[in-house]
């Protein structure tokens, strides 16, 4: 327990001093690094599992289908595709590479096994993983930084909620959420991590606001109701996770985090919500007029 909150308290402060000093460029190849070491993990354990994923090339899509749209709209805006469109043709751009990469193969037993796998990886990591960058530049006229804080108050309620649900499930927990996936999870842990996800989520807003650093429409009534949905997607991407993990007969997608384990184990949480939360932002925006 030491060690995961010495990691986390280490990971914040990284964080805060990456968005501060260097901004949405250091952010956007942080957030990239995450995502590949993420999906190297989820191909490792896919592997384990006899699914033999095109890893180099699933790895090289995810990397492209993430810093690819960030450099056409910084440094050639006028060919951008507006929104996520650029990205979906990169996903359909990745189908086209493993299809033929597949033909290849000399095992015709594992080609479909071997496909299934590559594309997972890349649709379930890097494509979810492209609506954090699309965060980032999401704002309305009063601050370009906004969209690096509306992150910060992503993660901080998926994380919070992860944080919140182990704290309340130790000391409260009786009833088991989902024996088979996550023992250790209780529905006591769940209601307890909302609660948490949701307060942390209304104090970020409650101390940024003021500073333009939130949408002046981003009031903490909204704060504290959207917090609800991206907690609870947090629990069932965490939930997910577990099931590949069991699947794979690991504990820990890796070992490169104290206390945590490897980037899956940090960013799990993430991969679901960030898409939902990209929609709420986008709803919340186009309401205050942005």
């Amino acid at each position: 327990m030491l060690k995961r909150a010495i990691s986390t308290l280490v990971l914040w402060v990284a964080l805060i001093v990456l968005l501060r000093y260097f901004g949405r460029p250091a952010a956007v190849l942080f957030t990239t690094l995450l995502a590949v070491l993420t999906q190297h993990e989820l191909y490792g354990m896919l592997a384990r599992m006899g699914h033999r994923p095109f890893h180099r090339l699933g790895l090289l899509i995810g990397a492209a289908m993430l810093l690819v749209p960030y450099a056409v709209r910084t440094l050639a805006p006028q060919y951008f595709i507006t929104g996520p469109g650029m990205t979906a043709s990169l996903m359909a751009l990745a189908v086209v590479l493993c299809c033929v990469r597949l033909l290849s193969m000399r095992d015709p037993g594992k080609r479909f096994d071997t496909l299934a796998a590559t594309l997972f990886g890349i649709a379930y990591v890097p494509f979810m993983f492209h609506f954090v960058i699309e965060i980032f530049f999401l704002r309305d006229a009063t601050n370009p930084n906004q969209g690096l804080m509306l992150v910060v108050w992503l993660v901080a309620v998926a994380k919070f909620c992860d944080v919140g649900a182990l704290l309340v499930g130790t000391a409260i927990g009786r009833h088991k959420m989902s024996p088979t996936i996550s023992p250790k999870k209780s529905w006591e842990g769940l209601v307890g991590g909302v609660v948490i996800a949701s307060g942390v989520g209304t104090a970020l807003v409650h101390f940024f606001r003021p500073s333009g650093l939130y949408p002046e429409n981003f009031t903490l009534l909204w704060s504290a109701l959207a917090a609800i949905p991206i907690a609870l997607i947090a629990v069932v991407s965490d939930l997910v996770e577990s099931i590949i993990k069991r699947r794979a007969d690991i504990k820990d997608s890796g070992n490169a985090i104290p206390g945590i384990g490897g980037a899956f184990d940090l960013t799990d949480s993430v991969i679901l919500t960030a898409p939902a939360a990209y929609i709420l932002f986008a709803y919340l925006l186009r309401l205050g007029g942005a």
